[in-house]
């Protein structure tokens, strides 16, 4: 494998030593390096565990980082040229993500396997010693009953399913436990519905749809009923799902960010529409994420467009942190037209491994860039990719992908107006979908040639997301190659940027959508009856269109890069209207003018009465002691006679009249 010191040591700017065999012969080199202060990084994962112990031998082991440039580089026909990208690399080792929290689920061993025929009774013969076993037959479940009966057999269609490993919720329609007198088929008692039970594990073998949305659930097993190799390999994951398990908690949420709901009215449901797992449900004015159920494919966040879900594995700064530190180091080592291939480990890695030791391997500038999930990857990641100096980026997905990818769909459509509206132009995002390293390796020849950003920034990200996002969006637009890119750029639907329009003829200054708006977006004035929006914080959550009563506000998707530096705008303002008697400014004028002459004359209770119409002309504070001193009866006439229990005892008191009926 060709090494170019001179490249690697000009990207990494630390000190660097070859070896040909570090893990062999030259052990001692190793042991001798690691007992030395400082960050120590290996480029080689394959004997990451020996250099481990060596490193711990010296109490070194929490000091030492790993690198895979052999099948990510040096297994290359491009190897030769590769020391700008073998430095990129390295240098991306060194950053070390934060540890994550992990959640803990608890299962006791209790499977409910679901089946049509005798696939489903084997199943349960298998795990009998292993689990707490009951088996649920589709009806009609006409099958043979067993010799010997060493778990509960029932029919019943389930209907209803909620929970995750070791809390499992079911509903089942007609329900009924078989008979022990069965003789050639199974026969049961009597059926009902809306059964309701609990498990920790389920075994599907029906065949049908998946119980669970996409698939996705920690607990819930699925395996073909005529393949027995399938239902093999199903066994025999169930039986190791006893016990305590961790999982991470993949999303940080921030319920007040939230931009769900406002006073019953539904405003944003980006991460509902797009979750796959069916982990996120209404709260309230905010969503709830069950972090047992999440399988971290952060489709949420890269959705949300207020920050409130956001991904933590890693957190989106520290994730633009390390393409920083590869790109950075790839640039001054000499590279040129970098090319980002973002895959998840468990799918790409197999890949680029399979490439590099039975083909041509990666090309020189295809730097591979490791997700845990690709469609985590959002609008933030890709501004922050261009802007330091990104040519193009290809996302790598399955053949046919475990779970809906319809958020990385949404935002490759956002993110193509905003490249093309800076002078990037076209065809700079692409998705390559395959399990075939043929493919992969001929769709990036394929891929067509783009200059870089003329200008690559090197800015650090900081802060929660929206702020990552907004720096991000202004350092790529510092750095466009278009001679004067555009300021405003429209959007999609659906965009988490744009403006607010409103029809001011029909706009009574209610402020209702100032209250409802979450973000401080719409804004009044203490002052004077006014309407101001900023269009820095407004997500197009929608909240302020929904509860508008007039129904006069609508939404323009769009990207503004110089919203953040514009001053408050206002949309729309009018003359206070001040009290008659105290001369404090309390409504609009136009609003009061508007319904003093909808009453005057037309409404019983003020005609003819100037007194009563004044009432209206005056605060709240003055008009209830005006009120009071006139001695305004509330509907115009006098009221009935207030009667006391005093009354009522003297009528009862008092001889009835016989000719009264």
């Amino acid at each position: 494998m060709p090494l170019d010191a001179d490249a690697i040591g000009r990207g990494c700017q630390g000190k660097m030593t070859a070896a040909t065999q570090l893990c062999g012969a030259e052990l001692g080199r190793f042991k001798a390096i690691a007992a030395e202060d400082g960050l120590l990084t290996v480029a080689c994962t394959q004997q990451a565990t020996l250099f481990s112990q060596v490193a711990a031998e010296n109490n070194r082991a929490n000091s030492i980082q790993f690198a895979n440039i052999r099948e990510t580089a040096g297994w290359s026909d491009d190897a030769a040229r590769a020391g700008p990208k073998m430095a990129a690399l390295l240098a991306a080792a060194t950053e070390v993500a934060a540890p994550m929290e992990m959640v803990q689920l608890e299962s006791s061993g209790v499977i409910l396997i679901y089946g049509r025929d005798e696939a489903a009774i084997e199943a349960g013969e298998l795990l009998k010693g292993h689990l707490d076993v009951t088996v649920l037959i589709v009806p009609p479940a006409a099958l043979a009953p067993p010799r010997s009966v060493d778990f509960p057999i029932a029919k019943g269609r389930i209907t209803g399913i909620k929970g995750h490993l070791g809390a499992f919720d079911i509903v089942v329609d007609d329900f009924a436990k078989a008979a022990p007198s069965s003789r050639r088929a199974l026969t049961f008692g009597p059926s009902r519905s809306n059964a309701r039970s609990s498990c920790d594990i389920i075994l599907d073998l029906t065949g049908g749809p998946a119980l669970i949305p996409g698939d996705m659930r920690d607990g819930y097993l699925r395996a073909d009923p005529g393949n027995r190799s399938s239902i093999l390999q199903a066994v025999l994951k169930a039986r190791d799902l006893v016990g305590t398990f961790e999982k991470p908690r993949y999303i940080n949420f921030d319920a007040g960010l939230c931009a769900h709901s406002r006073s019953k009215q539904i405003g944003c449901t980006r991460c509902l529409d797009v979750c796959p797992a069916g982990a996120i449900t209404p709260a309230g004015n905010h969503v709830a994420i069950d972090a047992d159920i999440c399988e971290g494919c952060g489709q949420c966040a890269t959705a949300c467009p207020t920050g409130a879900a956001s991904y933590a594995l890693p957190p989106e700064d520290a994730l633009i942190r390390k393409l920083r530190t590869m790109l950075v180091a790839y640039h001054r080592a000499g590279g040129e037209r970098a090319v980002l291939l973002v895959h998840d480990a468990a799918h790409g890695s197999p890949l680029i491994d399979a490439l590099a030791r039975f083909g041509d391997g990666l090309p020189a500038n295809v730097l591979p860039f490791a997700v845990n999930e690709v469609t985590q990857t959002g609008l933030e990641s890709i501004a922050a990719m261009f802007a330091y100096g990104v040519s193009a980026i290809h996302f790598l997905l399955r053949a046919k992908p475990r779970h809906d990818v319809s958020g990385l769909t949404r935002t490759i459509a956002l993110a193509d107006p905003i490249l093309a509206g800076l002078g990037f132009g076209s065809e700079r995002l692409s998705v390559i979908s395959t399990d075939d390293p043929d493919h992969l390796i001929k769709a990036l020849r394929a891929a067509p040639a783009h200059a870089p950003a003329p200008r690559p920034a090197s800015f650090r990200p900081v802060g929660l997301k929206r702020d990552v996002l907004r720096f991000a969006l202004a350092e790529l637009h510092r750095a466009a190659p278009a001679p004067a890119p555009a300021d405003v750029i429209p959007l999609p639907e659906g965009a988490p940027f744009g403006a607010v329009v409103v029809d001011t003829a029909g706009c009574t200054l209610c402020l209702s959508c100032v209250s409802a708006c979450p973000t401080g977006a719409l804004r009044d004035d203490p002052e004077r009856p006014a309407l101001r929006f900023v269009e820095d914080s407004c997500v197009q959550c929608g909240l302020c269109r929904t509860t508008c009563p007039e129904k006069v506000i609508t939404l323009v998707p769009q990207i503004d890069f110089g919203a953040s530096r514009a001053p408050t705008r206002v949309l729309k303002e009018e003359e206070p209207f001040c009290c008659i008697r105290c001369s404090k400014p309390f409504g609009v004028k136009s609003s009061i003018e508007r319904i003093i002459a909808k009453l005057e004359g037309q409404h019983w209770m003020y005609s003819g009465s100037s007194e009563r119409l004044d009432a209206i002309r005056m605060c709240a504070d003055c008009r209830v002691g005006f009120i009071a001193e006139q001695g305004f009866e509330s509907f115009g006439t006098p009221g009935p006679t207030v009667r006391t229990t005093d009354d009522y005892l003297r009528d009862r008191e008092t001889p009835r009249d016989p000719n009264r009926r």
